[in-house]
């Protein structure tokens, strides 16, 4: 198994390009079941998740085609019949978006037999908001074994729905569903994240009808057949974070590019009032710290576009060297604080209750080996390891492959002194 080693103390100077989204590629590639022409979506990441979803596509009827095209990496789907409805556990447990071509399938074909997802590491993420819009949407829904088989023989109809609070996946997954039903379908108290909106651009670049992406109220008129196009992925915006809290921790000056410092608004904020200079640029945007000592500030994470629970690791990380204490509030996933232990090892002083994490600086950190345990605490590990003293070995690195391109690379494009370790190089440290 693969490790990641870091030695820390040198600042980072350079620049890094940001990837596509990850959690909205995944969601594009879904929505390539909705037609029989081509979708081709460009700026894509290549990343374990996507690698996973394209396998699950490809048993379903998809041809998937990857490709360096003029804006970069492209992927090509097209599945010109569904010739399998099933989404079988061995592939939707190897990442829990997958679970997202159900409503499509449905939508396409009137029915499928889709594996529930199964656990998570942070938190039960429960699939029910999903199932209780499938069926407001005329899906008739049976569990059985593990799965859900789901049937719409005459078709999909609007209808209005109201979540009982704000889901990412459940308003993504409603209106990949709700683009070819029969008749308007309302999504009250949606979610707004960028990749909403990314997804609804690219569904109606394919001639779907859906208006109010990007706020709590979203309207779709369906259409019979939806058609291909070329779309964009936008751009990463935990990336974009994790990294601006990389940069800002190990001093220096890095401007990102490929990105939007309105994604993060909220971190960038925060970020401002620890001490960090930010400045935004055409592209993205620049990361400056002088050494001096940062200021602890408070956090609570909350849905787009308040502060992201995506970011709230890395951020963690990042107070773990500031002057006085930061209390850290995650209230969207339980469980969530799992890199806490992690980075006590590494010499941070923190202690949690509940939702609630209370961060005292500490004068310096110190090189130790730690363990990833999930994609979003992997990085705060590497981030935390880019200042401390000595050499740090993030193990479980298969997290960060989920969501992080070419890290490695592009935090040594910069300065970072920062390799993998092979796993045949010293053996599984699991």
């Amino acid at each position: 198994m693969d490790r990641i080693a870091i030695t820390g103390g040198r600042p980072l100077e350079g620049e890094i390009p940001i990837s596509g989204a990850k959690n909205s590629a995944i969601k594009l590639m879904a929505a390539s079941l909705l037609t029989d022409a081509p979708l081709r979506l460009t700026n894509m990441p290549r990343l374990a998740d996507t690698r996973f979803l394209g396998r699950l596509l490809e048993r379903l009827g998809a041809r998937v085609v990857e490709l360096e095209g003029d804006q970069g990496a492209e992927t090509i789907l097209h599945t010109p019949e569904i010739v399998s409805a099933l989404a079988p556990y061995d592939l939707v447990r190897q990442m829990r978006a997958s679970f997202n071509v159900l409503g499509p399938l449905i939508a396409r074909t009137g029915q499928a037999k889709v594996s529930l997802p199964g656990g998570c590491a942070i938190g039960a993420r429960p699939v029910d908001l999903h199932l209780k819009a499938l069926e407001a949407l005329g899906a008739t829904i049976d569990l059985h074994e593990g799965y859900v088989y789901a049937q719409a023989p005459r078709g999909l109809k609007g209808a209005t729905i109201k979540f009982p609070f704000v889901s990412v996946g459940a308003t993504e997954h409603t209106l990949l569903a709700a683009v070819l039903a029969d008749g308007e379908t309302v999504l009250e108290n949606a979610a707004c994240e960028p990749e909403i909106t990314d997804l609804a651009d690219c569904l109606i670049a394919m001639g779907a009808k859906v208006e109010g992406a990007g706020t709590p109220t979203i309207r779709v008129m369906g259409v019979a057949k939806l058609h291909g196009a070329t779309h964009r992925v936008v751009p990463d915006r935990i990336e974009t974070g994790a990294f601006a809290c990389a940069a800002a921790i190990a001093g220096g000056e890095v401007t990102l590019t490929n990105t939007r410092a309105d994604y993060i608004r909220a971190l960038v904020d925060k970020m401002t009032a620890a001490g960090v200079e930010i400045t935004e640029t055409n592209d993205g945007l620049t990361i400056k710290r002088n050494g001096a000592r940062l200021k602890g500030v408070d956090i609570e994470t909350e849905p787009y576009p308040g502060f992201a629970t995506d970011l709230q690791a890395p951020f963690m990380a990042l107070m773990t060297l500031a002057d006085g204490e930061s209390v850290i509030r995650e209230t969207i996933f339980e469980n969530r604080f799992m890199h806490v232990p992690e980075l006590t090892r590494l010499g941070a002083d923190i202690s949690v209750q509940g939702g609630e994490a209370r961060v005292r600086g500490v004068a310096g950190l110190t090189g130790a080996q730690v363990m990833a345990t999930d994609l979003r605490a992997s990085i705060s590990l590497v981030i935390a390891g880019l200042a401390a003293k000595g050499e740090t070995v993030v193990n479980r690195v298969y997290h960060l492959d989920r969501g992080f391109e070419r890290l490695e690379q592009k935090l040594s494009a910069c300065g970072a002194q920062i390799r993998r370790i092979r796993g045949s190089e010293g053996g599984d440290e699991d």
